[in-house]
C-alpha cells in the first residue's frame, strides 16, 4: 500500500512537472532566425518577469522552414512557430495544428517583420557580381537553399523569377532564366544556415543568395570582412509569419503565454532587436532609424507576380512543378 509520504511526494512532483510545462515555451523557427530569437527571448523573459513576476523559459528549435513545419505537424510539441513563408504555416493550418485564421490573429498578416533576398560574395567581390543577370553567367557557382526544404530557397527562386517578370519578361523567359541560374548551382542546401556553412566553411561557390538578415549573422559568427553584401536592383518582400500551435498550447495550457510571446514581437523593444539583426521592422520609425542597414531596393510582393504564395507553391514547388522541370539533382 502506498504511504501518505510517498503519495504526497508524487503529488508534489506532478505539480512541479505541471508548473514546468506551463512556464516553458518551445519556438520552432527557421535557420537564419536563431541569433534574433536568442536576443528576443532574453528580452521577452525579462519583460514577462517585470510585468507578471513569473519566471519562464524559452526553448528554440531551428532548421529549414519547411522541415520545421513538417516536424511540428508530425508531433514536435512547439507552442509557437515563427517561419519565413506563409505556406509553411498554411500547411499547419490545413492539418488543424494551427488556427485556420492564423493570419488574422496578429497584425500585419501575422508577420511582425519582413526580409528580402540579397547576394553575399567573397570579400572584394572577385567575380564582380552586381545583379541577377550575373548569376547565370558561365562559370559562376551559386549557393542557394533547396526550395522544397526551406522558405529561404523558395524566396530566392521566386525573387529570380520575379526579377525577369518585373523587367517586362514573359513567363517563358523567366523559366529559362531560372533554369540557367540553377544550372550554376553545384549543391542545394537544406536551410539558410546550411547554405552559409557550405559557402563559408566548405568554401564552395562564388555567391550565396540568402536573406538580408544573414549578413549580420555572418559578420558576427565569422568576423567582418569575410563577405560583401550585394543589393540587387530588384528583389522580393518576404514576410516572416508567426502562429500559436493550438494543438500544443491546448494540451500544455500555455495559450495565454504563447500569445503574449508573439504579441511582444510587435513592441518597440522587439522591433529594435529585429532591426539590429537586419530583419525589416514593421514600425516605420524604427525602419527609418536603420536606413543604413536597409538600403533602398525595388521590392515586389509575391502576390504581384504569383497571385499568392499558395499558388506559387502549387505551380513551382509541388512535386512535378516548375522547379522539378528545371532542376535535376546533382
Amino acid at each position: 500500500m502506498m504511504t501518505k509520504t510517498l503519495m504526497a511526494l508524487m503529488a508534489s512532483l506532478a505539480l512541479m512537472s505541471s508548473a514546468h510545462a506551463q512556464t516553458t515555451l518551445l519556438n520552432a523557427s527557421y535557420d537564419v532566425a536563431r541569433e534574433f530569437y536568442k536576443d528576443y527571448n532574453a528580452a521577452f523573459v525579462a519583460h514577462h518577469k517585470k510585468t507578471t513576476g513569473k519566471d519562464i523559459k524559452i526553448d528554440q528549435a531551428h532548421g529549414g522552414s519547411s522541415q520545421q513545419a513538417r516536424a511540428v505537424n508530425d508531433g514536435l510539441d512547439a507552442d509557437v512557430v515563427t517561419m519565413n513563408t506563409t505556406t509553411d504555416v498554411d500547411f499547419l493550418a490545413s492539418t488543424g495544428v494551427v488556427a485556420k485564421d492564423w493570419a488574422k490573429r496578429f497584425p500585419n498578416n501575422a508577420a511582425p517583420t519582413t526580409s528580402t533576398m540579397l547576394f553575399l560574395t567573397r570579400n572584394g567581390n572577385p567575380k564582380n557580381i552586381k545583379d541577377w543577370d550575373d548569376l547565370i553567367k558561365p562559370g559562376i557557382k551559386v549557393i542557394v537553399v533547396n526550395p522544397k526544404t526551406g522558405g529561404n530557397g523558395r524566396m530566392a527562386y521566386l525573387a529570380a523569377w520575379g526579377y525577369v517578370r518585373k523587367k517586362g519578361g514573359s513567363e517563358t523567359e523567366a523559366a529559362e532564366f531560372v533554369r540557367k541560374l540553377y544550372q550554376n548551382v553545384p549543391v542545394l542546401a537544406k536551410g539558410g544556415r546550411d547554405a552559409t556553412t557550405i559557402f563559408l566553411q566548405r568554401n564552395i561557390g562564388d555567391v550565396l543568395i540568402t536573406f538580408e538578415s544573414e549578413v549580420v549573422s555572418v559578420d558576427r559568427e565569422f568576423g567582418e570582412g569575410k563577405v560583401d553584401a550585394i543589393h540587387p536592383s530588384i528583389s522580393i518582400v518576404s514576410e516572416n509569419p508567426v502562429a500559436v500551435v493550438e494543438r500544443t498550447v491546448n494540451k500544455k495550457g500555455t495559450a495565454e503565454l504563447a500569445k503574449a510571446y508573439l504579441d511582444y514581437l510587435y513592441s518597440d523593444e522587439a522591433q529594435e532587436i529585429a532591426a539590429k539583426h537586419a530583419l525589416r521592422p514593421r514600425n516605420a520609425n524604427i525602419l527609418k532609424k536603420y536606413s543604413k542597414t536597409f538600403q533602398p531596393i525595388q521590392l515586389f510582393t509575391v502576390n504581384e507576380v504569383f497571385g499568392s504564395l499558395t499558388e506559387a507553391q502549387k505551380v513551382h514547388f509541388n512535386d512535378g512543378g516548375q522547379f522539378d522541370k528545371i532542376y535535376t539533382l546533382k
